[in-house]
C-alpha cells in the first residue's frame, strides 16, 4: 500500500503522474512534427559511405604486389585473405579479435584481421607471413624461431611472428619488456613464451 504524502498525495500517485506528464510531451513533439512543424535536426556523421549489400571492387598492396578483389562488404580481410587470394598462413582460431593468431600489417601497423572488413584496406598495404621471408630464405625472426624451438601446434606462429617482425623492424635491440608487450595480444596455449622471447633476442643479434 502507497504511504500518502504531506498533503493527501501517495508516491506512487506522484510517480504516475510525473511518467505521464512525460510521455505526453514526448508524444506532443512526434505530433507536432508530423504536423509540419520541422522535427529536431539529428546529428550527421560525415566521411561514411554506404557500401552494398552487392559485391564490390577492392584494390590494396599484398605482400608487394597489387591485388584486386570483388568481394561483399561483409567479408573480413581474414577471409577474403585464406578463401579468396589462397594466402592461407594467416591463421583463423578464435575469429573474434581475441587470439592474435591472424595478426597482419596494415600500412606497417599490426592488426586483427579477423575485425577488419576486406573494403577497408581498399587502396592499403597488406602484409601476411608469407611476405616476411625473401624468395629463398626466411626472415631472421622466423630462422630464430626454428633455432630456439619456438613454436608447437602452430597455430599461433604467423601471427606471433608479425608482432615480433613489426617489434624488430621498430626496435632493433628490444628490451625483454619491450618483447613482452609487443606480444601482449599473442596468446600461445602451448605456453611457448620463453623460447619466444628467446628467438627475439636471437634475431636482433
Amino acid at each position: 500500500m502507497s504511504t500518502p504524502e504531506p498533503g493527501g498525495v501517495s508516491r506512487r500517485a506522484m510517480l504516475k503522474g510525473a511518467g505521464a506528464a512525460a510521455f505526453a510531451s514526448v508524444l506532443g513533439r512526434g505530433v507536432q512534427a508530423q504536423d509540419g512543424e520541422e522535427a529536431p535536426a539529428q546529428p550527421k556523421e560525415e566521411g561514411l559511405q554506404s557500401r552494398g549489400p552487392e559485391a564490390v571492387e577492392v584494390v590494396f598492396t599484398l605482400n608487394g604486389e597489387e591485388t584486386k578483389l570483388v568481394v561483399e562488404p561483409r567479408v573480413t580481410l581474414l577471409d577474403a585473405l585464406r578463401d579468396r587470394v589462397g594466402v592461407t598462413g594467416t591463421k583463423r582460431v578464435c575469429d573474434r579479435g581475441a587470439c592474435g593468431a591472424c595478426t597482419v600489417w596494415l600500412d606497417g601497423a599490426t592488426v586483427n584481421a579477423c575485425l577488419l572488413l576486406a573494403v577497408d584496406v581498399a587502396g592499403a598495404e597488406v602484409t601476411t607471413i608469407e611476405g616476411l621471408a625473401g624468395e629463398a630464405k626466411l626472415a631472421p625472426i622466423q630462422r630464430a624461431f626454428v633455432q630456439c624451438d619456438a613454436m608447437q601446434c602452430g597455430f599461433c606462429t604467423s601471427g606471433m611472428l608479425m608482432s615480433c617482425a613489426a617489434l624488430l623492424r621498430d626496435v632493433p635491440r628490444p628490451t625483454l619488456e619491450q618483447t613482452k608487450h609487443a606480444v601482449v595480444g599473442n596468446l600461445c596455449r602451448c605456453g611457448t613464451y620463453p623460447h619466444v622471447f628467446h628467438a627475439v633476442q636471437e634475431a636482433a643479434q
